[in-house]
């Protein structure tokens, strides 16, 4: 599987936890640029995962148009390994 992670400079122990779910691929977007507002989402995305503390407004809002365009599952939170872990298995629990 593979997932697209908006925002924060490093995710350090997150990606660990992203491979223990079965996340084998991880496109990572800091969202610092702002030519990366354009983004456009890997066909091989099953889920994006924006980091909202590290993500301004607009670039969120966006993302969050295109995720709806490709029916791809969205998750907004913070960037804490708890709060990764959470969603994550919120997620996995509804799909």
């Amino acid at each position: 599987m593979s997932i697209l992670i908006i925002g924060g400079d490093r995710l350090g122990n997150i990606l660990q936890i992203l491979e223990e779910v079965g996340y084998k691929k991880i496109h990572h977007i800091t969202g610092r640029k702002s030519s990366e507002t354009s983004l456009k989402i890997p066909s091989d995305v099953k889920m994006i995962l924006v980091l909202t503390d590290f993500v301004n407004h607009n670039l969120a809002k966006k993302i969050k148009s295109k995720a709806k365009d490709k029916q791809v599952p969205i998750c907004f939170c913070k960037r804490s390994c708890s709060a990764v872990s959470q969603v994550l298995q919120m997620q996995t629990v509804s799909a």
